[in-house]
């Protein structure tokens, strides 16, 4: 060790020496016997002293519980790192409680052979979510130094992301920038609201893409990306996604009804992902066309008009 970590615990210097892992998972890997002081085992509060040698063997990551599942995945990326996924709608990204299974992490546990763990389990780090019933395209890590890098980037607001929507109505103006609060509802738990005393920084930058009668196509970028940021937004417009049946209303109108019904879901795609590559540095960007029931909307829509 240098002499400038002379006196330092043995957990906080290979915090600082060894990126991608934090100080309490180093400790752990310390105390699993993963790191040796001048060839003996050794504790994480110990103090190093000039001229000591420690070695640290990063341990292999545990299997995980989590089951894979051969589900057809669309991959539009993919490489030693990172993996590039366009979700289909209605697929659950993460195990939780009454979706215990089936999920993308699932499939992409099946999919991926070269998963090196994130948190010390083989597992797939998502470091960015979009709703089951939302469709488009997410990146995932394969290792713990590209899942910290990418979350760096998107907690800055490095990443580009693109939404496309069909919205129920015509805002007054062609584009504009939101920025509220966002954060739960205080009388509906599952819901978030924009009307909160204390919430999360939520900024949209929103155009209006083709206007179709009673309903509008429309574009959202985001600058932050909170849970169900787009729709609220677009709800706060008075333009509530085409089947949001959370944050918006059943059509008046039964033939717009009738389409909503059809479509089954918000009408809400993530269309265009951006970001600098962890490893390389490269600024890649990917760009997936909406799925097939977005775009029968659509054109269901454009026959209104």
């Amino acid at each position: 060790m240098a002499g400038s970590d002379a006196g330092r615990r043995l957990d906080l210097v290979l915090a600082d020496r060894i990126a991608g892992f934090s100080r309490t998972r180093l400790a752990r890997h310390i105390g699993a016997g993963a790191v040796t002081l001048n060839g003996k085992p050794c504790a994480p509060s110990q103090k190093v002293r000039p001229g000591d040698v420690v070695l640290w063997t990063e341990p292999p990551a545990r299997a995980t519980e989590l089951r894979a599942e051969p589900i057809p995945l669309h991959i539009v990326y993919e490489d030693a790192h990172l993996v590039v996924v366009d979700k289909p709608p209605g697929l659950v990204v993460h195990p939780a409680a009454g979706h215990e299974d089936g999920t993308l992490v699932n499939a992409l546990l099946a999919h991926c052979r070269d998963l090196r763990g994130i948190g010390g389990e083989l597992r797939p780090g998502i470091v960015h979510r979009i709703d089951k019933d939302t469709s488009g395209l997410l990146v995932v890590a394969k290792d713990d130094e590209t899942m910290n890098a990418l979350a760096a980037d998107f907690k800055v607001h490095r990443i580009r992301r693109l939404y496309e929507a069909l919205v129920v109505g015509r805002p007054a103006r062609a584009a504009g920038r939101i920025e509220t609060l966002l954060g739960r509802d205080p009388n509906q738990r599952k819901k978030f609201s924009i009307k909160v005393k204390r919430g999360k920084r939520a900024v949209t930058h929103w155009r209006t893409v083709e206007a179709l009668g009673k309903t509008s196509r429309m574009e959202a970028e985001l600058e932050t990306g909170r849970t169900h940021q787009v729709r609220v937004h677009f709800a706060a417009l008075g333009c509530p996604l085409l089947g949001d049946t959370t944050y918006g209303r059943p059509p008046r109108d039964e033939a717009l009804r009738a389409i909503a019904r059809q479509l089954g879901r918000q009408a809400l795609h993530a269309r265009r992902l951006g970001f600098s590559h962890p490893k390389t540095g490269e600024w890649m960007e990917f760009e997936s066309p909406p799925p097939e029931d977005f775009m029968n909307a659509l054109l269901a829509l454009r026959r209104l008009v």
